[in-house]
Formats: C-alpha cells, structure tokens, sequence
C-alpha cells in the first residue's frame, strides 16, 4: 500500500480509503489510484481485513464508530415502529450492526424536506459507508430521483428482490416457507389445503408464495389440489368472495398473513379449527397461539449487515452486475388454530 502512494503521490490513509470506493475521496482520485494498485497487482490480505473488522468491533470509540445509513423506504415515516413485519427487520440491523461495531443513523426516504441532493450531502458530511434499505411493502422499485445515491454507495436490501437498480437482497424464503408450512400441514393430517393472499403481496416477492403452494400441491392427487384465493384484499367483496371461494374449493385448513381471516371464518359460521385449521405463513410474537412460521426477519436483517459489510470490505459500490441474494429459512411454532386430523382408518380402529 506503502508503494500506491508514493506512486500516487497520496497519504497511505488515502489510499485505504480509495481502494475501499469511500466517497471521502473524489471519484477521479479514487480511480488513478485503483489503476495504479491493479498495475502493481495490490491484493487486499484478508486477514488484515479481517483482524480490522475485530479491532473495530473491540476497541473503537462510541463516538469514532464507522456509520451505516440505515434507509426508512416505505411510504410511512413510523414503519420501523408501526407496522407488523418491518420492525423486524430494523431489530436484526441494529443488533448485528452493534455486534461488528458500526453504528447506525436513520433516514426516511420519503421526508418531504428530503430531495436526493439534500440527502446525498448528509451521507457525506456524516460519512456513511453504506446503506441498508428497509420497508418496500407496495412494489420493489427504488425511486428513481434517488439514482444517484443507489450508484454511489454499497447499498443492501431488505425483503424483496428490487429491480431498475438491481440490487443485492437478504430476504426470508418465502418459496421454501409456504413448501414447509403445507408438509406441516399434511403431517397433521390434513388434505386440503388452501390458501388466502393478498395480491400485491404475492407480485411483491415475485410470486413465490403462491410458487411454493403450487409446487407442495404436486404430490397431491387433482382432485385434492385447490385454486389459491389471490386478490386485492383492501376491496369492499373480499368477504363475499372469500365466502365463495369457501363454498367452491372446501378447505380444511388455510394458509395466509392475515390474522383476519379468523374473524371472517368466524362471522361464516366456521369454528377454528374445529372446521377449519388456519397456519400463519408470517408467525408473529404477538399472536403466540397461531401456528404458523416464523419468518425469523430479524436474521434477515442481521444477514443484511453482514452483506454490506462484506460490500465495504471489497470496496464495491452501486448496482452490481450479478446481484446476490441471502434466503433465511423460516421454523414451525405450534399453535391452536390447527389440530391433528383423526383418518377413516383411525376411526375404524378405535371403533
């Protein structure tokens, strides 16, 4: 690093800062110098960075702590408190930050006295190394006025898989979730399940609720295989349509996110789980007698630290050309809204 900048006529400390793309350092100075380590064949020691990353974590100043952005994307400046999936998130960032030494300041992207000049500003003069970006619920679209900022830093996301800027994603598997949630419900007993979702949800997450429902139904013989009940569930005939599709498929238990759908079984005349079982695809603490799975978001979020970290460590920055993806699998919680299943053969025993 010594010969880099002598070459490059820079202090040691700039050098560092360039090989790691930091902003500190202009975008002109950055790549003379970067030229300048790949003709002197410079390979970072990953047991430096290593080591470093440990100092960092063990011995640093509150005050001297490398900082993460940490992005509020959704519409709702309280979604980090308020609402019953992001908070999760925010908990695995702040603990995993915390662990590795970094600290964290908040932004919300949709502050009406924030534009992206403005805010881009702040990232600097604060020196934030890179950005966490937390709570796209409605579509997986960064706003596009924000581009300069999505190009500038290593940025991580949270939850869904984004597109114009492709960006690298910690996300729970939702696909391997509903597979698992349906053998689950098999093993119980039960032979048809259905499942009740929101549509924007599903497009959320590119159809993979709804992929891991269709794919555990193979097995299944057709008669036993139901059409999903997928559609916007904000309309004033969610409960008249729900009533039908009850009528039509015939359910005995039912996957879905929304705790809800009880009341409307209920109002239906249908008991849980006496008639109909009902498993949480989004196992929530503070409805602890659901079954259901537990999404475990909160590593989904730990896992984001730890991507962008690495980001920094590799001094990459903006959109990568092959964005990367971290699944967390998700775990079974018992509950009372389901109960094993008594068969034909089962009665006949016993009779």
């Amino acid at each position: 690093m010594m010969d880099i900048a002598r070459e490059a006529g820079v202090s040691k400390n700039a050098v560092s800062l360039a090989l790691r793309n930091d902003p500190q350092i202009p975008e002109k100075t950055r790549q003379r110098i970067q030229a300048i380590a790949d003709r002197l064949d410079y390979r970072k020691d990953p047991v430096v960075a290593q080591l470093m990353a440990r100092l960092r974590t063990t011995s640093e100043p509150e005050g001297n702590k490398a900082t993460l952005g940490l992005i509020n994307a959704n519409e709702k400046g309280d979604a980090f408190t308020n609402h019953p999936t992001i908070p999760r998130y925010v908990e695995g960032c702040r603990r995993r930050a915390s662990q590795l030494g970094y600290s964290l300041d908040t932004f919300w992207l949709y502050d009406p006295e924030i534009n992206a000049t403005r805010l881009q500003r702040i990232l600097r003069a604060r020196g934030i190394r890179g950005l966490l970006i937390v709570g796209l619920m409605n579509r997986n679209r960064l706003p596009e006025e924000f581009s300069e900022i999505w190009e500038s830093f290593p940025c991580i996301v949270t939850g869904v898989r984004t597109r114009k800027p492709a960006i690298s994603f910690a996300s729970t598997d939702h696909h391997i979730i509903t597979l698992r949630a349906f053998e689950h419900a098999l093993e119980l007993g039960y032979r048809r399940p259905g499942l009740v979702l929101d549509r924007t949800i599903d497009l959320l997450v590119e159809g993979r609720f709804s992929a891991g429902y269709r794919t555990a139904q193979e097995p299944l013989p057709r008669k036993e295989r139901l059409n999903p009940l997928i559609e916007d569930r904000k309309g004033s005939g969610t409960l008249k349509t729900f009533e039908k599709w009850l009528k039509k498929e015939r359910p005995d238990v039912i996957f879905t996110l929304y705790n809800d759908v009880r009341d409307q079984l209920e109002s239906l005349g249908y008991k849980t789980p006496d008639d109909i079982g009902l498993i949480q695809l989004e196992w929530r603490p503070d409805r602890p007698n659901w079954a259901g799975m537990n999404q475990h978001n909160d590593l989904v979020g730990e896992a984001a630290v730890d991507m962008i970290i690495s980001l920094l460590h590799s001094g990459e920055s903006g959109p990568p050309p092959f964005p990367r993806a971290t699944l967390i699998g998700g775990s079974w919680v018992d509950g009372i809204t389901v109960r094993r299943q008594v068969s034909e053969s089962e009665l006949g025993t016993a009779s």
